[in-house]
């Protein structure tokens, strides 16, 4: 046996473990790739271009996603923690400590069930406690009973009370001085948001009240903070996430002015200040969205002031991702959120629980929802490195141009007024309809898939049922919008047709010949609702429809099998009663084939269509 050098012995102190291979080099990756997507057909006829671009993708902030990254690419700076720019993190220690703040959301409007809920957060493993609080939601005069057992001296307590955000701080400023905290000891936010409010309302809002409480409590209460920039609204009205980016620095900016002219530092203003943003599925734009903020920030702000600035973070996992349909795939989507936003330096995180697009959350799903926090925090240690992303090359590079397209958003905000001409004339959420057009055509030809819903659907899923969550009473502002709801909207109507609606696969040939295409248009029915009947291998398919009991027939099989087949078949399904003969594959010229389903087809209007041409209202 021959012996492996540097096996034996002490451990060399240089191990040249590639020394007998050569360097490879851009240029041999590239050949490879065009090697292979060559082989798979993959190179439309007369491409000129480099074949590895065929993998690039585009955000929808234009950034061109390449599918590889290396230090030719040049990788930004990115400075240190602590330190301006801040990309790494506000803080120098990060969350390596004590991790980041496990923030939990409660909704519940009954004081004695808020209270129990609270209570359980707390005591496994939540660590400050987000409110809803006002109309329609937990009555101020409960807030004491709510908290009743609560350390509010080391338990954060941020409130969400909309319009009575006055009031609710008053409130909640009232317990702490009947429980004798000391005021130095006080932390969380009073959640004064009067843009967030005027971008759900559509009504504008003075900023002075917020400005004069954040400055009389930045005197009483030195640690608390008393205003939140809520960019949620323009991530679920559809934005982008450079949209979303833009449009929260510019309400921050608007802050700071009014801040300032209330009598603040610019240092001491920007302190009242927590931003709170979507953290989303998509992992690596999300650890890059936390990136750019602070990076973005730390320069408004040292423009306003002579020295740049941290930035606090929320991160909330995002409800527009949340699924109601086959809702157990949103703890693996929330899971990835969070974990994007961890690695992305957020100062507090909430998961909202999987059943939060349903209704009322329950005590299992709040339950999923803390200990998958706890999981990143104590089982994959994910908070024990600062910055664990930074000097990946393409997080790096997707921060830098992140950073770029917000910073074009947000500059063409302040051009045009400011936030709140913004709102107020419309242009901003033109802009996010914009973005929500094309995410929406994304979604229904499946290019942006939703698992459990456009993707892999259950017909036979058990729906769960929850106590519904009152309606919020925005109106006129910008729409809350959820990614799945045009399927789900499908489902419903399947749903309530009594019977299910069904459409025949008319599968050609051996089973290696249909299973493929049979599976694409199997799994595109179920997305609306539609359960598909697939007798497999079958001599007589044309009898197989007759028993199926529907009137609308999709062709299965090989491209061969298709030039052989689909015509006279398709003949003697209409004959034998089909009044739709559709075909899972390329559009091609079939006689008797009324429509095509294939890979990038809008499967919302082939799937709304069918529903009708099958009665179904």
């Amino acid at each position: 046996m021959t012996e492996v050098a540097g096996t034996s012995g002490s451990v060399p102190a240089e191990l040249r473990l590639a020394a007998e291979f050569g360097t490879p080099e851009a240029a041999q990756w590239e050949r490879l790739v065009a090697g292979v997507l060559t082989k798979s057909g993959a190179i439309p006829e007369g491409f000129t271009g480099a074949p590895h671009s065929l993998l690039a993708t585009t955000t929808y902030d234009g950034i061109e996603i390449q599918p590889l990254y290396t230090a030719e690419n040049g990788v930004p700076p990115a400075g240190f923690p602590g330190l301006a720019p801040f990309v790494r993190g506000s803080r120098p220690e990060g969350q390596a400590g004590a991790g980041w703040d496990v923030r939990a959301l409660h909704e519940l409007r009954d004081p004695a069930e808020a209270h129990t809920a609270v209570l359980a957060d707390l005591e496994n493993g939540v660590t400050s406690i987000w409110l809803r609080v006002g109309a329609d939601a937990l009555p101020l005069d409960a807030l004491g009973e709510v908290l009743s057992g609560v350390h509010l001296d080391f338990a954060p307590i941020v409130l969400d009370a909309g319009e009575s955000y006055a009031a609710a701080a008053e409130a909640l400023l009232a317990v702490l001085a009947e429980r004798r905290v000391p005021v130095r000891e006080v932390t969380g936010n009073l959640g004064a948001d009067p843009i967030g409010l005027q971008a759900r309302t559509g009504r504008a809002h003075e900023l002075a009240p917020a400005a004069e409480l954040a400055a009389r409590t930045a005197t009483s209460h030195p640690a608390l903070r008393a205003i939140v920039v809520d960019a949620l609204p323009f991530h679920g009205a559809g934005g982008s996430d450079a949209q979303e980016l833009g449009a929260s620095i510019a309400a921050g900016v608007a802050y700071l002015r009014a801040l300032t002219e209330a009598g603040l530092s610019v240092e001491a203003a920007a302190g009242q200040l927590e931003f709170r943003y979507a953290a989303t599925a998509d992992q690596f734009l999300t650890i890059a969205k936390f990136r750019a903020a602070r990076r973005l920030w730390a320069r408004v702000t040292e423009v306003a002031g002579g020295s740049a600035l941290g930035m606090r973070q929320h991160a909330v996992t995002s409800p527009a991702m949340l699924t109601r349909r086959d809702p157990w795939v949103n703890m693996l989507r929330a899971t990835v959120a969070c974990f994007g936003a961890g690695a992305g330096g957020a100062d507090a995180v909430t998961v909202l629980p999987f059943d939060a697009a349903i209704g009322v959350p329950d005590a299992f799903a709040r339950r999923i929802a803390r200990n998958t926090q706890s999981i990143l925090l104590e089982e994959t240690k994910l908070a024990g490195v600062i910055d664990p992303a930074g000097g990946s090359w393409y997080v790096e590079q997707l921060t830098d141009a992140l950073a770029h397209a917000a910073w074009r958003e947000f500059t063409g905000i302040e051009r045009a007024g400011g936030i709140e001409r913004e709102l107020a004339s419309g242009a901003l959420a033109g802009r996010l309809a914009a973005t929500w057009q094309e995410r929406a055509q994304r979604i229904a030809t499946r290019a942006d898939p939703i698992t459990g819903v456009s993707e892999f659907p259950q017909l036979d899923e058990k729906p769960v049922r929850r106590v519904a969550t009152p309606s919020p009473v925005d109106g006129g502002g910008l729409p809350r919008l959820r990614y799945a709801q045009a399927y789900e909207q499908l489902r419903d109507r399947s749903d309530a047709h009594g019977t299910r609606p069904r459409v025949f696969l008319a599968t050609l040939g051996p089973l290696a010949a249909h299973t493929a295409r049979a599976a694409f248009a199997g799994n595109l029915f179920q997305a609306g609702g539609i359960e598909p009947v697939n007798p497999g291998v079958s001599d007589d398919v044309v009898g197989a429809f007759r028993d199926s009991g529907t009137p609308i027939a999709c062709l299965c099989g090989s491209d061969t099998l298709y030039a052989e087949q689909a015509a006279a078949v398709a003949q003697a399904l209409r004959e034998a009663g089909a009044t739709d003969v559709l075909l899972a594959g390329k559009p091609g010229d079939y006689p008797g084939v009324t429509g095509f389903v294939h890979i990038g087809c809008d499967a919302l209007a082939v799937l709304t269509s069918t529903l009708e041409k099958l009665g179904v209202a």
